[in-house]
């Protein structure tokens, strides 16, 4: 008995050591290293080509980013099913799109799906898969050379392989921002290539080349699939490393190869540009891959990857002499409308830089409400543009990408995301709760094709006139005369405005609204109304291009934090701090852009601003042949339907009504404090006494988030191109 518990532990120990040598340390032995490796995908100097088994064919990359999130987790908790998957992948062939893109190794759910999808498919969808580097990695103290960085990166590159191969187990935490589970379905078949890396972070790239730029080891280097030129830097040396090590893995061990790329985007681009670039934009580090060159060896093939949008950063809109980059004629890059496309311009820029084909492996607009960047030649924005304009403006950056001659491209995204954040309004959110809401203001939530919109099949409400919805446990007050009902969801809170014979457009009625006790005025100097509460917000109806919500100067979010960028003075300095029950309200603005100075000519110019308050008419149900998916306000006879997203109310996380606290009060900035009900009022403003706000109470969702999927009208539009160029 003793011998045969002896021998189990040993048969135990050994199937732990090699099942962990295997599938999670890819340790192999290669039992045939005479098998020749195959590819069924290829590159020349500008196309690719792709062997289904009838000879190999020019292929057009029509792809389609797709994240890990869904609404109430973060996307990193993996959390999507595997049915969820499958009928996204063909709601996206159904579109016209051909390839999807994954940044990271995603949990095994994605994979098992993506298998099951395609096997007895026989137009299957084609798969890139990317690798990720960890952003603390990146903005830290850290070179390229450096453990965490250099051997992580290539340590997860193995690992991708493995996993595309079937052949892999990731614990629980293993490698930052991936998936885990046991990954058994060889998925191969249908992986076209690899992009390697993310968007790099200049100052790593700018300190690994400064660091090494004497040391000839880190300068050059040669192996056995992939080379440095002379020109190379110790940046580029690390990549060609690490592509040269990924090739040789999965060569010798699965004995196949795929097309590979490295992540880049116009702030790590190849170009030199004018000194006042480098100063406003801090264009500090180049990434060049013609300094990568292949050997015979590599049979795939090498592409560029690019990440670029139309808006930022814009390098062309501020360069006035584009002969330096072999721009003589600047004829073709016109629009119709007699603007200079610098998009185009700077696609074709890296067409004719590169001696490989060009994937553009990211380019989109955000259906946001909010907006971070202005493009201000083709109007494509980062952000307030509705679903339509949205898929207009893929049409165009699609055909400046085709005409410039790039090898494909990939949509960014396939669906919203709740979780992420924006550089010009996280500092508004608590950013540890953004999954549990959906945040209107913040653009990078809504760059999908497919929209989460809250209620399991419909939304509470729909701003498009029919107030059929609106219930009387909805009302707030009514006195006969006049009422306001109210309602809210994930991503609204909803008015419905009454009053006999509105008179709207002639007419300006005001919506006072009191959300924080801590300030706020009983007196609004802008238009003479009195409260008998202080009122933080005051919303102005006043026809359809006039009207806005405004607040109290205290309660301004962006003075609290961007006042120096903006305004040209410290907030926080005694004598400019605004009274607390100060009767001035001025408009609710978002921040742009600090490069203002090489707008406008003006070294002493201030921020950008847009204001964000200004309310858009029109109609908001997306079934309507009208749908504005930007539309704020309708008025129905006597009757206005209102919705406002809940940041515009300084609301940090409505999930648990959470809102903006005082700022000055010994915070010197944002804090939160939690509300149960706010105050609604309503006037015309002819009111002899103070004007009433009564209570609405608040009570939050916490975790529990609804919703509902939705094809926005961008996916239709993309679609019907897609079907036109096949």
């Amino acid at each position: 008995m003793k011998k045969f518990i002896i021998t189990v532990c040993i048969i135990v120990v050994l199937y732990i050591t090699v099942d962990t040598a295997y599938y999670r340390l890819g340790v192999y032995i290669d039992f045939s290293p005479d098998e020749p490796v195959t590819t069924f995908i290829k590159t020349d100097s500008d196309s690719i080509y792709l062997n289904k088994g009838d000879g190999y064919k020019k292929f057009e990359i029509k792809g389609v980013n797709m994240g890990s999130g869904k609404p109430g987790e973060w996307s990193t908790d993996f959390a999507i099913d595997k049915e969820t998957y499958k009928r996204w992948f063909k709601e996206i062939q159904d579109m016209g799109a051909n390839t999807i893109r994954i940044y990271t190794v995603q949990d095994d759910t994605f994979y098992n799906a993506f298998y099951e999808y395609n096997v007895n498919n026989d137009n299957p969808l084609w798969l890139i898969h990317g690798v990720w580097v960890n952003d603390y990695i990146q903005n830290s103290h850290r070179d390229a050379y450096d453990k965490d960085f250099y051997d992580t990166f290539l340590d997860n590159c193995k690992t991708a392989i493995d996993v595309v191969h079937g052949k892999s187990k990731i614990s629980l935490g293993r490698m930052a921002s991936a998936g885990s589970g046991t990954y058994n379905k060889d998925i191969s078949q249908w992986v076209i290539g690899y992009i390697l890396g993310v968007e790099w972070e200049d100052v790593t790239v700018a300190y690994t080349d400064e660091k090494y730029k004497n040391n000839d080891e880190y300068n050059h280097y040669k192996g056995e699939y992939m080379y440095t030129t002379s020109e190379a830097t110790p940046f580029e040396s690390m990549l060609a490393r690490v592509g040269d090590k990924v090739i040789e893995y999965e060569s010798k061990r699965y004995k196949q190869q795929r097309i590979v790329a490295f992540s880049n985007w116009p702030t790590t681009d190849p170009f030199d540009y004018p000194e006042k670039i480098t100063t406003y934009f801090m264009k500090c580090a180049k990434v060049d891959v013609e300094h990568i060159k292949t050997t015979d060896k590599f049979l795939s093939g090498q592409f560029a990857s690019y990440h670029v949008y139309p808006y930022y950063p814009d390098y062309l809109n501020y360069v006035d002499d584009l002969t330096k980059f072999g721009i003589t004629d600047k004829t073709p890059f016109y629009t119709k409308d007699g603007s200079f496309n610098t998009y185009k311009a700077y696609l074709s820029l890296l067409t004719k830089h590169h001696t490989i084909p060009v994937v553009i492996s990211e380019f989109g607009v955000s259906t946001g409400r909010g907006m971070a960047q202005r493009d201000f030649n083709t109007g494509r924005n980062q952000g307030n543009m509705s679903e339509k304009d949205q898929g207009k403006a893929l049409v165009q950056c699609y055909d400046d990408i085709k005409s410039t001659g790039c090898a494909g491209c990939c949509v960014f995204s396939w669906q919203d995301e709740w979780f992420k954040r924006t550089w010009n309004t996280m500092y508004a959110v608590n950013l540890k709760r953004t999954p549990y809401w959906s945040d209107y203001q913040t653009n990078e939530q809504y760059f999908g094709l497919l929209s989460f919109d809250p209620g399991t099949k419909k939304s509470v409400c729909y701003v498009d006139g029919d107030i059929s919805e609106w219930k009387d446990n909805d009302v707030v007050f009514n006195n006969g005369k006049e009422s306001i009902s109210a309602k809210y969801d994930e991503k609204f809170i909803y008015f419905l405005i009454h009053k006999n014979n509105l008179n709207f457009g002639k007419k300006t009625l005001y919506i006072p609204i009191d959300t924080t006790p801590k300030s706020g005025s009983s007196y609004c100097k802008n238009y003479n109304l009195l409260f008998n509460r202080a009122a933080d917000f005051i919303i102005v109806l006043n026809g359809e291009d006039d009207s806005h919500i405004q607040v109290q100067e205290r309660y301004e979010v962006l003075r609290s934090t961007y006042s120096q960028n903006v305004y040209g003075f410290d907030t926080y300095v005694k004598g400019n701090i605004p009274d607390v029950d100060s009767p001035k309200f001025v408009n609710i603005n978002m921040i742009l852009q600090t490069e203002t100075p090489l707008l406008y000519n003006d070294k002493n110019a201030t921020a950008e601003v847009f204001e964000t308050g200004k309310l858009t008419y029109g109609n908001a149900n997306p079934e309507s042949k009208d749908f504005n998916s930007l539309a704020d306000f309708i008025c129905s006879g006597d009757y206005i339907e209102l919705k406002l997203p809940w940041q515009l109310l300084n609301f940090s996380d409505p999930s648990r009504m959470t809102i903006h606290d005082d700022y000055y009060d010994d915070n010197y900035g944002i804090e939160y404090i939690t509300i149960n009900k706010m105050y609604i009022g309503l006037s015309d403003g002819t009111d002899k006494g103070r004007i009433k706000l009564t209570s609405f109470p608040l009570k939050g969702w916490g975790n529990k988030v609804t919703y509902h999927e939705r094809l926005k009208s961008s996916y239709y539009i993309l679609q019907k191109l897609w079907s036109e160029t096949k």
